[in-house]
């Protein structure tokens, strides 16, 4: 028999065995599972069993409802997925198997609680084994209309994957653009630009609230706008040519995949990417990014000249009528569900060592950071490097169809991840170096972890 698990609030610890087919979670009292939560609607989510699959559905509920960290709208439900609403989290378990933690003796601290792993499906196997394939085709559609870039394909592709964002950082005329939109055509992802100008506003991103006359009733009420934000990939061009206060307006929608307008916050659609260019040479009249929001864009991907070769292409192909068009070869279901995968699978111990001990690395205040680190950096990566890293990772395993992670990951991940969290000082300015050089020479210089790192 299915069992839920509640963790937080007044439930917490308790075990509900599923025997009734249809449960309505909420704050109100007529709930079937009553939460004392306040931010869960009062009717938030119906947990509903359909032939042999039990499902879960968002009831238009104003905080949304998660399942592995995904905001959803109605998912099927697997063994170990779990269901966030608010503060409380619901561990679901198809097998009826919930393991609690003995009782702590007296005078005793408990130990940190350790959350399960979450175990992949044979489905979730099949997908991965499936990715290797799919690579070449998207990298085969993707050419029929951007030539080259073949290695900031595969990192977007590794970002999104991740469920992170990420910032295209090229000259003018890189194909920038035309390549986010090409891959939202492969992905089969509703897609939106924003051009980012001096006088853009928050609501001209997020929406507002209309006032108009019911024609029956000839009552005034509001209604929403949507805004371009609500879309699966969105393309935020020139996001430095916009003020502080519009660029803050991703922010929320990044970190919480919500958006919140007056009193009302608004889910946004399962997947849901932020791809924002910035041109590095034009800084006059720009706004650069803050650090707080730059260190929300998972990846710092720069966009390279093209090879002489690959430019005599782009001149032939692009100077005559054009008839060849991406075909698509994910689907939106497929890419949530490699992102699920992404979080499912388990990391060594040596690979996350080796993860955190390149993150610590540089930090100049780091006693074992190495001495050209303390000598050209100002301020060192924070801890979400070391979780991008991880995830990055993960995700560069499973586009080579492997659901195994090793060193060598982190070190393909290491410079889109780590290239924007390294300020360096003006020692190294005077020097011409970038942070891209010292991670290249981080790479040589941090080895992997040794048989004495565990003893």
């Amino acid at each position: 028999m299915a069992k839920i698990m509640i963790t937080g609030g007044a439930k917490n610890g308790e075990i509900i065995d599923l025997q009734n087919a249809d449960l309505v979670l909420g704050r109100h009292s007529d709930c079937d599972l009553v939460l004392d939560d306040t931010r869960a609607s009062s009717h938030h989510a119906r947990l509903y069993r359909d032939k042999t699959e039990w499902m879960l559905t968002d009831l238009k509920s104003t905080n949304g409802t998660l399942v592995n960290e995904q905001p959803i709208s109605t998912v099927t439900l697997r063994d170990n997925d779990l269901i966030e609403i608010g503060d409380i989290q619901i561990r679901f378990q198809a097998d009826g198997h919930v393991e609690q933690a003995p009782p702590a003796e007296a005078g005793v601290t408990p130990a940190p609680a350790v959350q399960a792993p979450v175990m992949t499906t044979a489905e979730d196997l099949a997908l991965v084994e499936q990715m290797s394939k799919h690579m070449d085709a998207i990298r085969q559609e993707t050419a029929k209309v951007i030539v080259g870039q073949r290695e900031v394909l595969d990192q977007i592709l590794m970002c999104m994957i991740a469920g992170g964002h990420a910032l295209l950082v090229g000259m003018p005329g890189m194909a920038k653009t035309l390549m986010v939109s090409t891959i939202a055509k492969v992905l089969d992802m509703n897609f939106k630009r924003i051009q980012f100008t001096p006088d853009l506003m928050p609501t001209d991103i997020t929406g507002t609230e209309v006032l108009e006359t019911n024609r029956t009733t000839n009552e005034k009420d509001f209604r929403f706008m949507r805004g371009p934000i609500f879309c699966n990939l969105l393309l935020a061009d020139e996001i430095n040519r916009t003020p502080p206060k519009t660029q803050a307006a991703l922010l929320e929608a990044m970190q919480e995949k919500r958006v919140t307008v007056g009193n009302t916050t608004y889910t946004l659609d399962a997947p849901f990417f932020v791809l924002a260019t910035q041109n590095p040479i034009e800084q006059e009249g720009t706004y650069p990014l803050p650090e707080a929001q730059m260190d929300r864009f998972m990846f710092n991907i720069w966009v390279d000249y093209p090879l002489e070769h690959e430019e005599e292409v782009i001149v032939r192909t692009t100077t005559v009528t054009q008839t060849a068009q991406p075909q698509k070869i994910l689907n939106k279901q497929q890419v949530i569900q490699l992102q699920q995968v992404v979080r499912k699978i388990p990391v060594s111990e040596h690979v996350i060592k080796y993860a955190i001990r390149l993150v610590r690395a540089t930090r100049p205040g780091n006693e074992k950071a190495p001495d050209f680190v303390k000598e050209y950096v100002h301020i060192g990566a924070g801890p979400r490097a070391g979780q991008f890293l991880i995830l990055a990772a993960k995700a560069q395993a499973v586009l080579g169809g492997r659901i195994h992670v090793s060193c060598n990951d982190i070190k393909i991940a290491a410079i889109p991840v780590l290239k924007h969290r390294i300020y360096t000082n003006f020692a190294a300015d005077s020097e011409g170096l970038t942070s891209m050089d010292l991670i290249k020479k981080l790479l040589a210089a941090v080895a992997e972890p040794a048989e004495a790192d565990y003893t």
